[in-house]
C-alpha cells in the first residue's frame, strides 16, 4: 500500500508539469489566433535603418545637385560681372565718340558714288561689331534693312550711332545676365533647402528608431501578456 502511495506522490509533479505545458501551448495558440490574419510582427529597428539608408542616399544625390546648382549660380555671378564691365566699356566709348562729333561737319557737295561708299562703310562696320558680339543679329538686320539707320550719314556720325547701338546691346545683355543669375540663385537655394530637409529626416530616422521599436513591442504585449496565462495553481 505504501509503495502505491509513493508511486502516486512521485507522479504528481510530472503530471503537473505536463498540464502546465498543455495550458501554456493553449495560451500561445489563443494569443496567436487573436492577431489579425496576414499580419506579421514588424522589425522596427531594421525598418528604421533601411528607411534612414534610403534618406541618406537621397541626401547624397541632393548634395551633388546642390553642388551643381551652386556652381551654376557662381558662374552666373561671373557672367553678370563680365556683362557689366562690357556695358561700362561700351558706354565710355559711346561718350567719347559723341564728344568727338560735337562739332558740326563742314557741308560740301558730295562726290559721285560717295553715298554708296558711306553705305558700304556702315554695313562693314556693323558686320564687324556683330562678329565681336558687340551688336546682335537683330540689330545687324536693322542696319542692312536701313530700319532706323541712315546709310548716307558721314562715317563719323555713323560711328557714333553704331556705338550707341553697342551700348544698348551691352545693357540688354547685362539685364539678361542678371535675370539668369537670380534664377540660378533661386535654384541653388531650393537645392540647399532640399538637402537640409533630407539630412534632418535621415538623422531623425536614426534617432527615433528605438522609440518606434518600444511602441511596436507594446502593441505586441497588449495582444499577449503573462497575465492572460492560466494560473499554475
Amino acid at each position: 500500500m505504501e509503495s502505491v502511495l509513493q508511486t502516486f506522490i512521485s507522479a504528481v509533479p510530472q503530471a503537473t508539469a505536463v498540464w502546465l505545458a498543455i495550458l501554456l501551448a493553449l495560451a500561445v495558440a489563443v494569443a496567436a489566433a487573436s492577431l489579425p490574419r496576414g499580419v506579421t510582427l514588424p522589425e522596427p529597428v531594421a525598418e528604421a535603418n533601411r528607411f534612414a539608408d534610403r534618406l541618406e542616399a537621397a541626401a547624397t544625390d541632393a548634395a551633388e545637385a546642390a553642388g551643381r546648382r551652386r556652381a551654376e549660380w557662381l558662374a552666373a555671378q561671373q557672367a553678370v560681372d563680365e556683362a557689366w564691365t562690357a556695358y561700362e566699356q561700351a558706354s565710355d566709348d559711346a561718350r567719347r565718340i559723341a564728344a568727338a562729333t560735337a562739332f558740326p561737319l563742314m557741308s560740301r557737295r558730295r562726290k559721285p558714288g560717295e553715298n554708296v561708299d558711306r553705305q558700304r562703310y556702315l554695313h562693314r562696320a556693323a558686320t564687324e561689331l556683330c562678329r565681336t558680339q558687340d551688336l546682335s543679329i537683330a540689330q545687324l538686320n536693322d542696319v542692312f534693312a536701313h530700319r532706323g539707320w541712315n546709310p548716307r550719314l558721314h562715317p563719323v556720325q555713323q560711328e557714333a550711332e553704331l556705338h550707341n547701338a553697342v551700348r544698348a546691346h551691352r545693357f540688354e545683355a547685362y539685364q539678361r545676365a542678371v535675370e539668369i543669375e537670380r534664377a540660378a540663385w533661386r535654384g541653388a537655394e531650393a537645392a540647399a533647402e532640399a538637402l537640409r530637409g533630407l539630412r534632418a529626416e535621415a538623422a531623425a530616422a536614426r534617432l527615433h528608431g528605438p522609440a518606434e521599436e518600444s511602441t511596436e513591442q507594446q502593441v505586441f504585449a497588449e495582444h499577449w501578456t503573462p497575465a492572460e496565462l492560466p494560473a499554475a495553481a
